[in-house]
C-alpha cells in the first residue's frame, strides 16, 4: 500500500466505519457518531453494531462486510478480542486504514502480549495500518472530521487553525485543545497515537506535512519510542519551514540511578531525549504550557544554522514585571543584552530616554501609543538583538489601544521577532494579540521557557549513524582489553602483571598506579582495588597485596589474579569522554568533568554519534571546564585540539556494532602540544 493512501484515509478519509458504536452518544463508544454529526463531516458514515436495526436514529449494519463500500477509516470501538477480529476483517476487505480504541494489549500482561502478538503479525503483512491500541481518536478540524471518543470534543466552536497535535496521551489532547481555546490559538488537526502498534507519532506527522492547512506542530511524548520515525518527519518539517515545539514527560533521574558508568547516568533517557530532539530541530519546552505559547513565536524565529547566542532586548513599562522574565531567561542561558551607544543615541532622537540600564524602562511613557511604538521599531532594527521582548504592565489591562496596539501593528513590519509578556491577567489584550498572531505570554516561567526554546533551536544536524539497537546487557571488558579497542586515542604506558609473582622490573619510570585488572569489577576504588603515588618496586609489592586483601575482602571468595600497573600522569585537567548506544535514539557521546567529582558537577555536553573535528570543538567550548583547560586565570593551556581528536575517536565506537559503552575516565588534557592521555576505561560489548 501507498504511503499516500494510507495517509489520506487517516486524515481526509471520504468513508468512515464505526465498529461497535453505541445507540448511546453519552456512552464512549456513542460519541463519535455524535460528534462527526456535530462537526459537519461530509463523507459518508457507516454505523456497525451486530445487535441493532438503527444507532442514534442511523441505520446500522451487521459488519464491516455488509457494508455497500469498501470504507477507508474504520474507527474500531469494541474490546480487545472483537478489535482484534474487525482488523483482520479490515484486511481481507482492503480498508487501508483502522484506528483501536481498546486497551488490553501491551499493558495487559500475558493475554495482552498475544493480543499485541497477534497485531503485529497483521500489521506486518503491510496491508492495514492501525492508529493505537489504546488510541482515543483524531480529529480534521477543517474537514470536519472528529473521528474521536474524547469528550472535550463536545465543545462548540472548535477552534480552528494551523497547529497540529499528536500525543502519546489522548486526554491531554482535550486539555490542549480547550486551553488553545482560551488563549485564541486554533488547531487544524488533533491525534492520539496511543500504543503505537504501528503507526508512530512521526508516522502521523508525516501524514500532516504536506497539507497546506498545517502551519506547526506540537508534540506531547511519554517516551522516545520509534525515534528513527520522528527523525525522519523533522528532517521534512524542517525542509518545509514547518516548526515542531515538544513537551517530553521524564525529567526524572530514575534512568540515571541504574547505570553503571558516570556516561550512563549522564546521558540518561531524558538527557538523550533532550540532544536528541535538539539535532532534530525540535524545541523542546519545559511547561505544559509552554507548548502551547511557543508555538505563534517559533512561527516567527526561524531555526539557526549554528548554535545562536539568544541576545534578547527588553523594553518595559513596569521594572517589576521586567525583572520577573529577566530572571527566568537568564537561568535558561538567554543573554540580556543593553541597548548599543548607536541605539541609545536613535532613542533619544525620537523622544525617548534609553536610561542607564541593560533594559529599555519607559515607566509611563510607555502608555503612549507613539512612544511605544517607536521603542518596539528602534530595538527591533538594532544589530545587537536576536529577539525583542515588550513586557506591559497594568495599562495592558486598562489602555489596551496605547500599550499593546503598537505591537499588533507592527508584528509584520520587518525587524527582529518580538514578543509581548503581560504582567496582569488582561484577557482582552492576549487575546488581540494571539488574533493578531502576536506571541504572547501570561506567566514569566512560560516566557522564558518558549522564548529560551525558540533561539536555542538550530536546523536539523542529524549524522549519519547506525540504527541498530544493543542487543542484551552485553558483557564488561576489563581495563586491559578495553585499552585494546581505544584505536587512535593515547593511553599512559601500562602493563598487566601476575597478582601472585614477584614484581618484574616495569618498562615506564615511578611514580605509578596499581588498579586491580578484573571485569567483574569494573568500579575499582569502591572495591579497594587501586593505590596512587607508587615510587618503587618495594611501595609496588606491597600496594599489590592491599589490593588482594581489600578486594577479597570487598567480595568474599573472589580471588585478585592481575593488576594493571600505569604510570601516573599530570595534566592541566582531566574530563570525561564517553559513548553509550541508547537503545530508543541511538548512540551519543558525552564530554563531562572528570575524575571522582564528575557525577557531582554534572558539567556535561552531549550530541548524537559519531561526530568530527568540528562538532568535538562545539562540545568542548560547552563545556564549563574549558575555562580551566584553556588558561583562565594564568593557568597553563590545554591541548584542546588534542582533547577533540580523542573525543573523535571514542564517538567512533558507534560505528563499531557491539560496543554498547565506553568511557575514558579520566582523560588527562596535558599542556598544550603534548596532547592527552587516557588513565582509566571501562567499556561494554554485545555478548559473543
Amino acid at each position: 500500500m501507498t504511503a499516500k493512501r494510507w495517509q489520506k484515509a487517516l486524515l481526509r478519509p471520504d468513508t468512515i466505519a464505526l465498529v461497535g458504536v453505541s445507540d448511546d452518544p453519552l456512552k464512549t463508544s456513542g460519541r463519535p457518531l455524535k460528534f462527526l454529526r456535530a462537526a459537519g463531516y461530509a463523507g459518508k458514515v457507516y454505523s456497525i453494531n451486530p445487535n441493532r436495526d438503527t444507532v442514534q436514529g442511523e441505520a446500522a449494519y451487521r459488519s464491516l462486510s455488509d457494508l455497500p463500500e469498501v470504507p477507508e477509516h474504520a474507527f474500531i470501538l469494541t474490546g480487545a478480542q472483537f478489535a482484534l477480529d474487525a482488523l483482520e476483517e479490515c484486511e481481507r476487505l482492503g480498508v487501508p486504514v483502522a484506528t483501536v480504541l481498546a486497551t488490553g494489549f501491551a499493558e495487559a500482561g500475558a493475554a495482552g502480549a498475544e493480543n499485541l502478538a497477534r497485531l503485529s503479525a497483521l500489521t506486518g503483512r503491510g496491508k492495514l495500518r492501525v492508529l493505537g491500541p489504546s488510541s482515543i481518536g483524531l480529529a480534521n478540524l477543517h474537514h470536519g472530521m472528529t473521528l474521536t471518543a474524547n469528550a472535550a470534543f463536545a465543545e462548540s466552536d472548535l477552534p480552528k487553525g494551523g497547529l497540529f497535535v499528536a500525543s502519546h496521551s489522548g486526554s491531554l489532547i482535550g486539555a490542549l485543545m480547550s486551553r488553545g481555546k482560551r488563549k485564541g490559538l486554533g488547531f487544524a488537526g488533533l491525534v492520539s497515537v496511543g500504543g503505537e502498534g504501528d503507526l508512530a507519532i512521526g508516522d502521523v506527522c508525516m501524514a500532516a506535512l504536506d497539507d497546506p492547512d498545517v502551519t506547526g506542530f506540537l508534540l506531547f511524548l511519554e517516551h522516545m519510542g520509534h525515534a528513527d520515525r520522528l527523525e525522519r518527519f523533522a528532517k521534512e518539517a524542517a525542509r518545509r519551514g514547518k516548526p515542531v515545539a515538544v513537551f517530553k514527560l521524564g525529567r526524572s533521574d530514575e534512568a540515571a540511578e541504574l547505570a553503571q558508568s558516570h556516561t550512563g547516568s549522564l546521558a540518561g533517557a531524558d538527557e538523550v531525549a533532550d540532544v536528541f530532539l535538539r539535532a532534530c530541530g525540535m524545541a523542546r519546552v519545559d511547561s505544559f504550557e509552554g507548548l502551547l505559547e511557543a508555538a505563534p513565536l517559533l512561527a516567527r524565529v526561524p531555526a539557526a544554522s549554528a548554535p545562536r547566542r539568544g541576545r534578547v532586548g527588553v523594553i518595559t513599562t513596569t521594572g517589576g514585571g521586567a525583572a520577573m522574565a529577566v530572571d527566568q531567561l537568564a537561568g535558561r542561558g538567554v543573554e540580556i543584552v543593553p541597548a548599543s551607544e548607536e541605539t541609545r543615541a536613535r532613542l533619544r532622537a525620537a523622544g525617548i530616554d534609553p536610561g542607564n540600564n541593560r533594559i529599555l524602562d519607559l515607566t509611563l511613557a510607555g502608555t503612549r501609543y507613539d512612544i511605544m511604538r517607536s521603542a518596539i521599531e528602534i530595538l527591533r532594527s538594532a544589530p545587537e538583538f536576536d529577539l525583542v521582548l515588550v513586557s506591559v504592565g497594568s495599562s495592558a489591562r486598562f489602555n489596551p489601544d496605547l500599550a499593546v496596539q503598537p505591537a499588533i501593528d507592527l508584528i509584520d513590519a520587518p525587524g527582529h521577532p518580538f514578543a509581548v509578556f503581560l504582567v496582569p491577567d488582561a484577557p482582552d489584550a492576549a487575546r488581540r494579540l494571539a488574533g493578531a498572531g502576536v506571541p504572547a505570554f501570561e506567566d514569566p516561567e512560560t516566557c522564558a521557557d518558549a522564548v529560551a526554546a525558540a533561539l536555542h533551536r538550530q536546523t536539523p544536524s542529524l549524522p549519519e549513524r547506525s540504527a541498530k539497537a544493543p542487543r542484551g546487557e552485553g558483557r564488561t571488558l576489563d581495563e586491559a582489553e578495553a585499552y585494546g579497542r581505544l584505536a587512535g586515542l593515547p593511553v599512559a604506558d601500562w602493563v598487566a602483571l601476575d597478582a601472585d609473582a614477584p614484581v618484574p622490573a616495569l618498562p615506564f619510570p615511578y611514580p605509578v598506579v596499581a588498579k586491580v585488572l578484573d571485569a567483574e569489577i569494573p568500579h575499582k576504588s569502591d572495591a579497594g582495588g587501586v593505590v596512587v603515588g607508587i615510587d618503587g618496586p618495594a611501595a609496588l609489592a606491597e600496594a599489590v597485596a592491599s589490593i588482594r586483601a581489600n578486594v577479597e575482602a570487598h567480595l568474599p571468595g573472589h580471588r585478585v589474579a592481575q593488576v594493571l600497573v600505569q604510570q601516573m600522569r599530570a595534566g592541566v585537567g582531566e574530563v570525561l569522554v564517553g559513548m553509550r548506544r541508547d537503545p530508543e535514539v541511538g548512540p551519543v557521546v558525552v564530554l563531562a568533568a572528570g575524575g571522582i567529582f564528575t557525577e557531582i558537577y554534572r558539567d556535561a555536553v552531549m550530541r548524537l554519534a559519531p561526530i568530527d573535528m568540528a562538532g568535538a570543538k562545539e562540545m568542548i567550548a560547552g563545556l564549563k571546564a574549558t575555562q580551566i583547560l584553556d588558561g583562565a586565570r594564568g593557568r597553563q593551556k590545554g591541548d584542546l585540539d588534542a582533547l577533540a581528536e580523542a573525543i573523535v575517536a571514542v564517538s567512533r565506537l558507534a560505528l563499531a556494532g557491539d560496543v554498547i559503552e565506553a568511557e575514558v575516565n579520566p582523560l588527562m588534557v596535558l599542556p598544550k602540544g603534548e596532547g592527552v592521555a587516557a588513565v582509566d576505561a571501562l567499556m561494554r560489548v554485545e555478548a559473543e
